[in-house]
């Protein structure tokens, strides 16, 4: 799957971005898949009920089935990169927007605003592609404004024809 990863600082602005970035690309007519990367650890399912009980017997996968969504829970194993467990869900996809997983090697782009505070990880980082902002960081990467949505879905796109299929194939994947 062709990923991108939209990293920064908490409250910098990932998740609007990425939620105004999935809109603006389907009106394109792409087809785009996202995921949500935390480092925390979270329970997904509500423990006692029926799906949770099954999980915890041992099914893998173990799904819920409502009228209108399909929630599937595997187990994270181990070493194992769990993005290729993921990669068949994600076939379909034109580009899948990651929200985070900043150690994680691909192509990734800093959303960072000043009033949020904290330093540009891109003046401290090599793996970070562009910054995107409406202010001015210390950074030698490109700065896309934040403020020119059609724009920033531009860069993306052509920021995702340069990425291989594979992100072993390289560290950043570009």
């Amino acid at each position: 799957m062709k990923r991108i990863h939209i990293v920064g600082r908490k409250n910098h602005g990932k998740t609007t971005l990425v939620v105004e970035l999935i809109g603006e690309l389907r009106r394109r007519g792409l087809r785009v898949g996202s995921v949500k990367h935390t480092s925390h650890t979270h329970e997904l399912d509500t423990p006692g009920k029926d799906s949770f009980q099954q999980r915890e017997a041992g099914a893998d996968p173990a799904a819920i089935v409502t009228s209108d969504l399909i929630g599937v829970y595997m187990p994270r194993a181990g070493g194992a990169d769990f993005y290729d467990r993921l990669d068949p869900l994600f076939a379909n996809c034109d580009l899948v927007l990651v929200e985070g997983h900043l150690d994680y090697p691909g192509v990734k782009i800093e959303v960072w605003r000043e009033t949020a505070g904290g330093p540009c990880l891109a003046a401290e980082r090599e793996d970070i592609a562009a910054v995107v902002t409406d202010d001015q960081p210390k950074s030698s990467v490109p700065l896309w404004p934040r403020g020119d949505l059609a724009r920033l879905a531009e860069h993306l796109i052509q920021l995702a024809d340069t990425i291989t299929e594979s992100p072993d194939d390289d560290a950043t994947n570009r």
